[in-house]
């Protein structure tokens, strides 16, 4: 996933999203970024200019928090062969060497390997257990565990997450429908390797019913898709293809933390509260999936709200697919009749009987003066 400020580096998140690549507005500053411990294999650092050495290497210990054990971290840029191109970067030698030495301490302190240096290019990885690095460690405090998901909006701490190795993580496509060592460890309570396995045999049955009334899912007309509410993922692993990816956002209210197993999967996925914006820019999304969405927000905010940002984020001729229990989708749908999308609800596939419906509709190429409003 591609994190880059709004605007100051030309809009290159809105650039990442309309080559169909995930990424997300966001910035190191205070806050913990929006993901669980332990979620990315890779972290890359290219001419982003943050002072990774300073503040006690506290940017350095996020993303040790975030990396997996045995992950990567990248740096390309300054400081890295300051010997080198001091002269075309125009800063002083004794500041850039400086500004290294910070950076080689703080990741021995982390008890990171170097791997790699080449040209402007650095290579570490980070140890497989926390046992290999006691004597490091004791320099350093150690960061309480016990909320390690609880991430939204909660500063950044000067300390050290705990590594935990649950078991080598498969090769991907393979860990894609693999069960997550979170899962088989209990390090999630209230999951279970049958809960996993009948969740994704539920969403391969929903997707195939999806893509019975939305024909072109499969198309590669739709490349970058969010599901609102992604629960452990089986949506997005359901949708797999090469012609689309999937942003898996885990709602904060949510009652399990489930992220921790979407990234073990191999997916790409972010902590969000819906009744704020989301980090991205206007119509950067080609579908969005909405499952629960509504009665879960019921009592947090009103469903013009969360609609009016999925508007905001889905581009024209974008397609939403939201399913509800029935009562809330005719809601839903007076308000977006209201928004001009195109509707048409359906059936369960599994009858009539059940109450739970899905809506489809698309977003509408309207201009002003076009009053009309239909249905699917």
């Amino acid at each position: 996933m591609s994190i880059a400020p709004r605007d100051s580096h030309e809009a290159q998140v809105q650039f990442a999203l309309e080559r169909g690549v995930p990424a997300i507005i966001g910035v190191l500053g205070t806050i913990m970024l929006p993901f669980p411990s332990g979620s990315f294999d890779m972290a890359h650092c290219s001419r982003c200019l943050i002072p990774w050495g300073g503040n006690d290497g506290i940017y350095m210990k996020e993303v040790d928090r975030v990396l997996r054990p045995g992950g990567y971290w990248i740096l390309s840029g300054p400081p890295i062969s300051w010997r080198n191109s001091y002269r075309a970067w125009q800063r002083p030698e004794d500041e850039l060497e400086e500004e290294q030495r910070q950076i080689e301490d703080i990741a021995k302190l982390l008890c990171w390997e170097k791997r790699h240096e080449k040209g402007e290019i650095a290579i570490w990885r980070k140890r497989l257990n926390t046992d290999e690095c006691t004597e490091q460690e004791a320099q350093s405090s150690t960061c309480d565990a016990t909320n390690a998901s609880d991430v939204w909006y909660k500063k950044m701490e000067n300390c050290i997450t705990p590594t935990k190795t649950n078991g080598s993580w498969k090769p991907f496509p393979e860990r894609l429908n693999a069960i997550p060592s979170r899962i088989t460890s209990g390090s999630v309570p209230g999951l279970s390797v049958e809960i996993f396995e009948d969740d994704n045999r539920s969403w391969k049955k929903h997707v195939n019913a999806y893509k019975r009334v939305n024909k072109i899912i499969d198309s590669g007309r739709y490349r970058n898709i969010m599901d609102m509410n992604a629960g452990l993922g089986s949506f997005a692993a359901a949708m797999d293809s090469p012609k689309l990816w999937v942003m898996n956002v885990v709602p904060t209210i949510a009652e399990k933390a489930n992220l921790g197993v979407i990234f073990e999967r191999g997916l790409i996925g972010i902590y969000h509260d819906w009744c704020e914006a989301f980090s991205t820019y206007p119509r950067t999304y080609d579908l969005i999936h909405a499952n629960a969405v509504f009665s879960l927000y019921k009592n947090e905010c009103g469903a013009e709200d969360i609609l009016l940002e999925m508007d905001r984020i889905l581009r024209p001729e974008g397609a939403v697919i939201i399913r509800d229990d029935v009562g809330v989708l005719m809601r839903v749908k007076r308000i977006v009749r209201g928004m001009r999308w195109k509707t048409r609800m359906v059936d369960n596939e599994d009858g009539p009987l059940v109450s739970e419906k899905v809506l489809f509709a698309v977003k509408r190429y309207w201009v002003a003066g076009d009053n009309s409003t239909s249905s699917l």
